[in-house]
């Protein structure tokens, strides 16, 4: 599954515990992230990880484009709901094509261990079905 990794600032350090916590699950996913989000969980974790641009310089919209080519599995978005966030338009921009593409969006450590651990269970396989038959919304 090729999963997403994202954080705000004040959130990155609970990512990176996040996955570094669940490494052995992660490893076996192909994992993108933003810039700097990207480099601390490489570091942190030694996972290979594809690293876009940060969020607020096009890194939220890359992976946005990969949702709408039927390229992106799952996401893991740690928002920071108490700081305002000069590139608001990009993120809700992301939600909404999660929302449109079906795409699993952890945006909190609660629905993120719920989304882990399905994705160790095995119960996101309705994916690779999805990827095979063309996207949610009938297109290839």
């Amino acid at each position: 599954m090729n999963i997403a990794l994202i954080a705000h600032d004040q959130k990155k350090n609970d990512l990176v515990q996040f996955v570094t916590a669940y490494r052995d699950i992660f490893a076996k996913h192909t994992l993108f992230a933003t810039g700097t989000t990207g480099g601390r969980i490489n570091e942190a974790t030694g996972l290979e990880v594809t690293r876009f641009k940060s969020g607020p310089l096009g890194g939220d919209q890359e992976i946005g484009a990969m949702i709408a080519k039927n390229q992106m599995d799952a996401i893991f978005f740690f928002r920071d709901p108490l700081t305002a966030q000069p590139h608001e338009p990009d993120v809700t921009a992301l939600v909404r094509l999660c929302d449109v593409y079906s795409i699993p969006l952890a945006t909190n450590m609660g629905t993120a261990e719920l989304l882990i651990r399905g994705l160790e269970m095995g119960l996101l396989e309705w994916r690779n079905v999805v990827k095979e038959n063309g996207d949610v919304n009938g297109a290839k």
